[in-house]
């Protein structure tokens, strides 16, 4: 039998600042993971999964996010959700995927107009997706958060709500909701930082069940 491997692109902008942690991440959960930079006109031959990582892209000038989502490497991103790819953006990734228009709303500043660094408890609102599918609807991440616009606002109609805060709401973002993917599942944006909750030592590895999802959209390919 052969085996199939994850093979994970993780976008490098100007100005991320966790793409080194999304990498470890990947890696931790089995895949094969590696940068790509931001005016790379292609992803890497047999990607399997794309993460945009946190950070600051561009200084957040103009917009969070803007200018990266018409970043050279954003067509292929594209082009590869459009062909149902995984697509998983992380904080300034979720920004870049709403600037896209490959998620629905916007991210805006927080209420309390400052910048917040937490840990949050995420409730799951839908697991039918191929990043929750291994979770039970109501199931409950202890994740953490370092963001200053991190409120989404929109219709959730036009998407899925995947993840919302529990116990409290601390970027004031529209009914708790702090994770959303598009209809058919396949993209994910969420503020908080899975890839920063993968090793109990640094308080929790909930955020491990996000990665491990990149590995089983190899095994469900293959199959």
């Amino acid at each position: 039998m052969t085996t199939v491997h994850a093979t994970v692109a993780v976008v490098k902008f100007p100005g991320s600042l966790d793409h080194d942690s999304a990498v470890r991440a990947a890696i931790q959960a089995g895949a094969r993971a590696t940068l790509v930079h931001h005016k790379d006109a292609e992803l890497p031959d047999g990607t399997t999964a794309v993460v945009l990582p946190g950070g600051f892209s561009y200084g957040d000038h103009l917009r969070c996010g803007a200018i990266a989502s018409r970043a050279p490497i954003m067509a292929p991103v594209m082009r590869f959700a459009a062909e149902g790819g995984r697509v998983l953006g992380i904080c300034n990734g979720f920004q870049i995927l709403c600037e896209a228009g490959l998620l629905p709303g916007v991210l805006r500043p927080n209420t309390t107009l400052s910048f917040i660094c937490r840990q949050v408890t995420l409730t799951i609102d839908d697991a039918e997706t191929g990043w929750t599918g291994a979770l039970t609807s109501g199931a409950r991440l202890s994740i953490p958060i370092k963001n200053h616009d991190g409120a989404w606002f929109g219709d959730p109609t036009e998407g899925r709500v995947v993840f919302r805060y529990d116990d409290t709401n601390p970027t004031g973002s529209l009914e708790n909701i702090a994770g959303i993917a598009n209809h058919d599942g396949n993209v994910l944006g969420m503020m908080p930082h899975p890839e920063c909750a993968c090793d109990p030592l640094v308080g929790s590895d909930d955020g491990r069940v996000l990665f491990d999802a990149l590995i089983g959209a190899v095994a469900v390919g293959a199959a």
